[in-house]
């Protein structure tokens, strides 16, 4: 419904000023409670008091902090590594951008913030090709979740994608970094399933570790929230 604003429903004319501030304007506004020749309230006389420090609207960065206490929004600093054309700059400008862009070798890296269920995923998109990854370290402190984005239709080289995909976890700047597997093209013929790429990048042998197989499709966008999801769900601040 909409406000009424307080003024409809009312007939006449205008109302009648009261006495006192008839008066006043009489007077050239000079009523009571105002200071003389200014129209405005003596401090004394309003009640009010000095600002006192620190008393000021709060800034954006407090602002921000007493919004993330009321609505729970938290951060969330995510590495996105796989193999060469496993799909990562589709997956990261398919979440961004809400559409699948054309992409090219990613040579360095690519960061975007991402926001879901409020969470700000801040991801970091690294390059795959062989001679790029020694670089790939370079990433992992202060990395809280680590996606590994699988080719499944590159059955070549699934066993080269376990042995990086161990590497990394298995440094010491990540083994807090929990695990989300994107097996990604899965619209493609002959793609390996979940269960496949569970056993072929030998997850179960990972004890002390959260992980997770995620089924995916970079350029229509099939399981990339439930993923995001399952990283919101997981995550420990």
């Amino acid at each position: 419904m909409r406000s009424s604003g307080g003024g409809r429903g009312q007939r006449g004319g205008a109302r009648r000023p009261v006495p006192e501030a008839a008066a006043a304007a009489a007077a050239g506004g000079e009523g009571k409670g105002k200071e003389p020749g200014t129209g405005k309230r003596s401090r004394a006389e309003s009640g009010s008091e000095p600002p006192t420090a620190g008393a000021g609207p709060l800034d954006a960065a407090g602002m921000g902090k007493v919004l993330s206490k009321i609505f729970g929004n938290k951060e969330m600093r995510i590495l996105m590594l796989g193999l060469d054309a496993a799909g990562k700059t589709t997956i990261l400008y398919k979440l961004k951008l809400g559409q699948s862009v054309t992409t090219i070798p990613t040579v360095g890296f690519n960061v975007e913030t991402v926001t879901y269920k409020n969470v700000k995923f801040n991801v970091w998109d690294v390059g795959g090709q062989d001679k790029i990854r020694p670089l790939w370290r370079h990433y992992y402190t202060g990395t809280q979740g680590l996606i590994f984005v699988v080719d499944c239709a590159d059955r070549d080289r699934i066993d080269e994608a376990r042995q990086e995909l161990h590497r990394i976890i298995n440094d010491r700047e990540m083994r807090d970094a929990i695990i989300l597997i994107f097996a990604n093209k899965q619209d493609l013929p002959d793609a390996m399933k979940p269960h496949e790429i569970q056993e072929k990048l030998g997850l179960t042998r990972i004890r002390d570790r959260n992980w997770y197989v995620q089924p995916s499709c970079a350029t229509t966008g099939d399981g990339l929230y439930e993923g995001l999801t399952w990283l919101t769900s997981n995550y420990k601040s």
